[in-house]
């Protein structure tokens, strides 16, 4: 079987949500004892959770955010501040309990899974799974980032990623990457899918010069007209303008949908990369949970195409699945109360809706 097939018969296999649980997330909400839909997002994000899931006992423990980690050759293009060599470096952090993202999931009470989805020239290290597609992407100024082949070998891993964790028992994911130049790629990604111009969404990333802005849109730009990546083709556009880890995290969404776990999207990367996902399998975006709204150019339009609202606009563009981590405290606190008084405890009336919602 190819894996293209492999993948085609994946996705037929993914249901839709499970309204009766919807509906008695929505009823154990009713039930509590505040003003009705007082907590905004965060009831709707509990109750689609429940949705997805199967049912209204929500566990949100244990936890991991998976970190796709890969190289990019249009690094060569003078995109990014730093050198291809950083992200091997930052994956030994990150398999260490160094990183940004191991600090905040700590407090989080979140595991860290760095993924070796393609790291150049990489040795492999304790702590950092190894699903390697390639040693790098090509430059994609000069041709396809990589085969077809390899975007579906890359997606299906992510989606393999999600079947081992939900066999392990985990009931939450997050997403992260961390990759050298990867802004560029899942700029050039956006730019495909929303039929936006360079201009219009290339960010600094990691905090670009006027002229390296310049040079980051000029490679963008060069790309798509060299590509022609197909929009109404995820599988194509991640092979022609994207990266080993864009594409994983296409799968891990996927993959999300699959098997009824929730996946936080964590910043601009990573919501391209659900936007792929949800255009190849509009199921999917059930299990898609925006964590915050980042500050790259392209965040608010990505969230607005994924029909998704951010619990968290803090101006976050930090990576490394940051954002996504930030934002399991406050779902925490939010099943603190779906799970504590209700009405009846107190001895009083509920509320009723009286309209103006």
């Amino acid at each position: 079987m190819s894996r293209e097939t492999e993948l085609n018969d994946l996705l037929k296999t993914i249901q839709p949500t499970d309204e009766a649980a919807r509906r008695a997330a929505q009823k154990k909400w009713a039930a509590c004892a505040k003003p009705l839909e007082s907590l905004g997002i965060l009831e709707t994000m509990l109750t689609d959770i429940a949705a997805l899931t199967g049912t209204a006992q929500i566990e949100l423990n244990p936890r991991t955010v998976l970190v796709l980690c890969a190289d990019n050759g249009v690094v060569a293009q003078g995109v990014s501040q730093s050198g291809s060599e950083v992200t091997g470096i930052v994956a030994h952090a990150l398999a260490a309990g160094q990183s940004n993202v191991c600090r905040m999931a700590a407090l989080a009470n979140c595991k860290v899974q760095p993924v070796d989805m393609g790291i150049l020239n990489f040795s492999g290290a304790e702590g950092v799974l190894s699903c390697r597609v390639g040693n790098g992407t090509a430059d994609i100024t000069k041709g396809p980032a990589m085969t077809r082949q390899q975007a579906e070998e890359a997606i299906l891993t992510g989606i393999e990623l999600v079947q081992n964790k939900k066999a392990a028992g985990v009931k939450l994911l997050a997403t992260g990457e961390m990759g050298i130049g990867n802004t560029t790629t899942a700029t050039a990604v956006t730019c495909a899918l929303l039929g936006h111009t360079p201009k219009e969404l290339t960010g600094r990333g990691a905090g670009l010069s006027d002229a390296g802005l310049i040079r980051k849109q000029t490679a963008i730009e060069q790309a798509l007209n060299v590509n022609r990546p197909d929009a109404a083709d995820p599988v194509d556009v991640l092979a022609k303008v994207g990266g080993f880890d864009l594409a994983g995290l296409c799968g891990i969404f996927l993959g999300g949908a699959l098997y009824r776990v929730p996946v936080l999207v964590d910043g601009a990367i990573s919501a391209a990369a659900a936007l792929c996902a949800v255009r190849l399998c509009p199921l999917a975006s059930a299990a898609v949970f925006a964590s915050h709204q980042s500050a790259e150019p392209a965040g608010s339009l990505l969230l607005q195409a994924l029909h998704k609202k951010p619990l968290i606009t803090a101006g976050m563009r930090l990576g490394e699945g940051t954002g996504a981590v930030a934002a399991m405290p406050l779902l925490d606190m939010a099943l603190a109360v779906y799970r504590g008084s209700t009405f009846t405890d107190y001895g009083m009336q509920p509320y009723t809706p009286q309209g103006g919602f």
